[in-house]
């Protein structure tokens, strides 16, 4: 899954994409609104973590233009402001949740959980394909109650393919959510990644659409 964040303090920012990074998210990090406007409105993220005190354009002003576009990225408004009004207007603008620091990282990530679960409309926090399941809180995914080990990457590639079970999802697609944005899109990377999480999965779960991308949930008809 990939996160914007936004925040003009450099070892706020760091320190969230370390942790979210640990939680094995792809994330960017912009320390301006207008740069931070730029890359929600340009690029394809899951989630954001908006900070309302920025510099050059302040994050309200950033949230409500971008609805005002019609983007409807999941947001999480991070604040010192700690008024109510202010989380009035937050959620008036167009947010999706709202957390004043200081805050718990444990919090954070059950709040973006939560809105990027409510974005797809899956109402469990655990993602489940027949008996394939894999639980984002503990990064771990089982087929038949057995552990499946995987590498970052792979884990990456099949959280989002089950959190789009039926959908067709194209190579670009994947590359952007489970790669940083400087990422060469035209690698072959991806069909390696796929061969290899095919290999840990039960055959046929993930076909190859010739000319489309890859889909989970049918039989694999093109090789």
């Amino acid at each position: 899954m990939r996160i914007l964040v936004i925040e003009d303090s450099v070892e706020l920012a760091r320190q969230i994409k370390a942790e979210l990074e640990r939680l094995l998210y792809v994330v960017d990090v912009a320390y301006d609104g207008k740069e931070g406007h730029y890359l929600g409105q340009s690029e394809n993220y899951d989630a954001v973590i908006l900070d309302l005190g920025l510099p050059q354009r302040d994050g309200l002003a950033v949230l409500e233009q971008w609805r005002n576009a019609g983007n409807k990225v999941p947001v999480v408004v991070l604040t010192s402001r700690k008024t109510w009004r202010e989380r009035v207007m937050g959620l008036r603008a167009g947010a999706d949740d709202y957390l004043g620091k200081p805050f718990e990282y444990d919090e954070l990530e059950a709040r973006l959980e939560a809105v990027i679960r409510r974005s797809s409309g899956i109402a469990s926090p655990v993602l489940k394909h027949g008996n394939l399941v894999l639980d984002p809180s503990s990064a771990r995914v089982t087929l038949d109650g057995n552990r499946i080990e995987l590498t970052a990457l792979e884990y990456r590639t099949l959280d989002y393919l089950m959190r789009h079970d039926g959908e067709v999802v194209s190579k670009t697609e994947l590359t952007e959510h489970i790669y940083h944005q400087d990422f060469d899109l035209d690698s072959n990377v991806i069909e390696v990644l796929i061969t290899r999480l095919r290999k840990k999965l039960p055959p046929g779960l993930i076909s190859t659409r010739r000319g489309l991308g890859y889909q989970l949930g049918l039989d694999e008809t093109d090789a």
